[in-house]
């Protein structure tokens, strides 16, 4: 187990960045560029075919043949070469307009395409409503979305108020969504609820500074229906011209403890992850350079339940955080925490290099959990086949199951056709979901939705 004496980089620039030279940057750009090429070794190969299978598990004329080739970068990133080969991107933190990014799930997963994404989990803050835009658009892409959110908390060492820390959650569900989904949405919009009061406070606090912000800009900033963010109100910060850019709002204002920073009604981080878990979702720490205290935080979260943390960024593995998830036993992943503002300093979406062995691992903690969400999901609608519990099955993916399929004559076949999408055969084929397909068996359904009982004969 690895002890508080843990010794850990310092993160200095806005991007989060460790110190490295400018000779080992150029070093890195090259690597990134091209690289070495090597053959995978037999567990990456075996890791690889894992992976394809489920990225693929939609478009199985995309999955690559037998006769492809197989290689690694220096990264260990995946590559396959011959006839339906693709690299296989993952993409694991990203932001859309639904929370503060500056781009429409659409256009989020337009970009994500023409940087060749295979795998997108749209996370954006505290809310899951751009997922369904983001499965739409990704339809025409060959794109699979991971349903996710990153969940704004706050850890406290002693329980006690003054000693927070905020820590940000990130939680990743199967295509059917979160179980218990009233439960999910309340807390989160509480905590947007929560936002709305910490923005306004910010401007009040700016005002207070001699900077007349009006809340009116932040608020047309975010948007009709999205809880403001610190994001937003740095914008309207420079839109006004009372600073430069939105580093130095951050430097000068808005940085954790600042002059008009706020807080806003937060759960306590074990809380969320204990939600995460109960609800179907894998539960996984963001930018965990970010935290005063990472080594604290990561020993009472692992208890807590959290399945892992992110140490890949665009510029490479941070072996301090990496060894840290080790000594822990926790997930190593990573993301781009793409937001769209453009300019230097945000990594690309798409950027950040997993391994394939990183990829397989993320998918064997997930798929289980995942595969246990849908079963619960679609065992309460065999239970009691309601229009709300329909819309618990089709919530990320209406059109997608609705829309030119065969004909669906009773509840059977639609789940069916919905295991066909989410599951691989092996998955879907036990005796559970056999008696999921038997309740449902005497249910009829036509492609609006509503359900007629079928006369036993």
């Amino acid at each position: 187990m690895v002890g508080d004496v843990h010794v850990l980089p310092t993160v200095t620039n806005s991007n989060c960045s460790t110190h490295v030279s400018k000779k080992a940057k150029d070093k890195k750009k090259k690597k990134k560029r091209g690289g070495s090429k090597r053959k995978m070794t037999a567990e990456q190969t075996l890791a690889f075919k894992s992976v394809s299978e489920w990225v693929f598990l939609d478009q199985p004329s995309s999955l690559p043949s037998s006769s492809a080739s197989f290689v690694v970068d220096d990264f260990g990133v995946q590559k396959s070469l011959g006839k339906g080969g693709e690299k296989l991107v993952f993409e694991l933190h990203s932001h859309s307009k639904f929370s503060d990014g500056f781009l429409s799930p659409t256009k989020l997963v337009e970009r994500a395409h023409e940087n060749g994404v295979k795998v997108l989990a749209l996370t954006d803050h505290d809310t899951m409503s751009g997922i369904p835009e983001a499965l739409e658009a990704a339809q025409r892409f060959g794109i699979k979305i991971i349903p996710g959110v990153e969940i704004s908390t706050i850890f406290s060492p002693s329980g006690e108020s003054g000693l927070e820390e905020p820590v940000h959650i990130v939680a990743y569900y199967s295509s059917c969504g979160p179980t218990k989904s009233e439960e999910l949405e309340k807390l989160l919009a509480n905590i947007r609820d929560g936002r709305v009061l910490r923005a306004k406070n910010m401007v009040s606090k700016l005002n207070k500074l001699k900077l007349p912000l009006k809340w009116e800009h932040v608020a047309k900033i975010a948007g009709m229906g999205v809880a403001p963010g610190r994001l937003h109100v740095a914008r309207a910060m420079v839109e006004a011209g009372f600073v430069e850019n939105l580093k130095q709002a951050f430097a000068r204002y808005l940085f954790d403890g600042g002059p008009a920073y706020s807080t806003g009604s937060e759960p306590l981080a074990e809380e969320a992850i204990e939600l995460i878990t109960n609800t179907g979702g894998v539960a996984v720490l963001a930018h965990p350079w970010a935290l005063k205290n990472p080594v604290a935080i990561i020993r009472r979260l692992k208890e807590a339940g959290l399945h892992g943390m992110e140490v890949y960024r665009s510029d490479g593995k941070l072996a301090a955080y990496s060894d840290l998830a080790d000594g822990y036993g926790l997930l190593k992943l990573g993301g781009s925490d793409y937001h769209g503002r453009g300019g230097h300093g945000e990594s690309e979406l798409g950027s950040v290099n997993l391994p394939v062995l990183a990829a397989h691992d993320f998918l064997k903690v997930a798929r289980p959990i995942w595969c246990r969400a849908i079963r619960d999901i679609l065992e309460s609608y065999a239970e009691e086949p309601s229009d709300s519990n329909l819309a618990k099955i089709t919530r990320f993916g209406r059109t997608r199951i609705f829309k030119g399929g065969s004909p669906m004559s009773c509840g059977k076949d639609l789940i069916d056709h919905c295991l066909s999408l989410w599951l691989t055969n092996e998955e879907g084929q036990n005796a559970e979901f056999e008696a999921i397909r038997l309740k449902l068996s005497n249910i009829s359904i036509n492609q609006g939705g509503l359900q007629v009982p079928i006369e036993s004969k």
